[in-house]
């Protein structure tokens, strides 16, 4: 009873040692390929590979179990799908445009003894719509809370929303997720709350959709908030250091949301107001020391009002000088750049004259042995009949 019982086994063993067999390994013919995805709309590759094709070809098939391609035979009638490489070793296609429903695992197959397959799960990132923004209806007063909600459609896997004030971050309620009516891709919605500040009036809040689909591409929606507050104002005079005799213009600068419509000056000590006007400024035109003191503008609108000071203080004219003091400065400068070029030229004049008549006395003195001290002074005179004149001479 046991030696047929082990007749099966040595069979086996025979004929995996078998001459046919030796150089042959189940790894050698076993294809493979890898898992791939791509994005709707996108074009995905499938490739399949062999080391030991065994005299077969290699076949792709959908998850349907619909034949693609048959080596480099078509099978099913799809524009989309396309043939890429066909080799005893690899077969390759193509599958464009792809939709949510391409999903799946997709079969390579070689038709060996016993058939081997490999598998390759595609997967479809469904793109998400750009995010819509909505609870804003009017202008928000300061201090008030605004309530915005951002929602996106279409994606696949789920998408996060973020939302930001200019640069600054503004944390919202959690994503939330819900499946759209296809089954494959998802809504997701968030809200955020915060209480407005005058800082705020103009400002864009951005709510941005984040998915691998996108691949860093920016894609967000932004929604711009009007904030109503009470006006300021401050008082800049021109000019800024104003005095006697000039013409002067207080400007009150009002900023506010609405912007102020009426300004009314006053100055402390005097009644009844100066001015009560829709234009800012506040015009004098000719100061005199009597216009010194504090004013005061006071910007009005809708919102509210807000009062600015500024105190006046009217400086002496400023001395103007004479055409004639003018004119006696630029000759006074013409006369004494005059002199000091004479002052030059004397100096350098001396010089020329001290140094030619010390060479004059040297030549004197090498040409005569009897000459007489250059101190002394011998003067002879002679008097003649001839000629009528007196003759002199001067030895030196």
């Amino acid at each position: 009873m046991g030696a047929p019982s082990a007749l099966p086994l040595l069979l086996l063993l025979a004929c995996s040692w078998a001459p046919g067999g030796a150089n042959l390994s189940q790894d050698d013919s076993q294809p493979w390929t890898s898992d791939e995805t791509v994005v709707a709309g996108g074009t995905v590759v499938l490739k399949c590979q062999v080391k030991d094709h065994e005299d077969s070809s290699l076949q792709w098939s959908n998850p349907a179990q619909q034949t693609l391609y048959f080596g480099e035979k078509r099978a099913l009638r799809d524009n989309r799908i396309q043939l890429v490489s066909s080799t005893p070793h690899e077969l390759s296609i193509s599958i464009s445009n792809v939709a949510l429903a391409d999903e799946g695992e997709y079969t390579c197959s070689i038709f060996t003894m016993p058939v081997r397959t490999a598998k390759s799960l595609v997967t479809v990132l469904g793109i998400p719509q750009k995010p819509i923004i909505t609870g804003y209806k009017s202008s928000l007063r300061e201090k008030e809370t605004a309530t915005l909600n951002c929602q996106s459609s279409g994606s696949k896997p789920a998408a996060q929303l973020t939302w930001r004030k200019g640069d600054q971050e503004l944390h919202g309620e959690q994503t939330r997720v819900q499946e759209d009516p296809n089954g494959k891709t998802f809504t997701v919605s968030s809200s955020v709350s915060f209480q407005v500040t005058r800082e705020d009036d103009g400002a864009s809040i951005v709510c941005s959709v984040n998915h691998e689909s996108l691949k860093g591409a920016d894609r967000s929606t932004s929604q711009r908030i009007e904030v109503l507050y009470t006006p300021t104002a401050m008082i800049r005079p021109e000019p800024a250091h104003p005095r006697e005799g000039q013409k002067l213009l207080l400007h009150c600068e009002g900023r506010g949301n609405p912007v102020p419509q009426q300004y009314l000056w006053v100055k402390e000590g005097s009644e009844p107001p100066l001015k009560m006007t829709q234009e800012s400024a506040l015009i004098f035109p000719f100061l005199n020391k009597s216009d010194s003191g504090t004013y005061g503008c006071t910007a009005t609108s809708n919102m509210g009002s807000y009062t600015a000071y500024f105190t006046l203080n009217v400086n002496d004219p400023s001395p103007v000088p004479s055409s004639s003091s003018t004119y006696h400065a630029i000759i006074g400068g013409i006369v004494a750049f005059i002199v000091f070029l004479l002052l030059i030229l004397l100096i350098f004049l001396g010089h020329y004259l001290i140094r030619h008549k010390g060479t004059y006395l040297t030549h004197e003195a090498k040409g005569s042995d009897d000459a007489p001290d250059a101190d002394t002074a011998i003067i002879n005179a002679e008097g003649g009949q001839s000629g009528g004149d007196d003759k002199k001479e001067y030895f030196i």
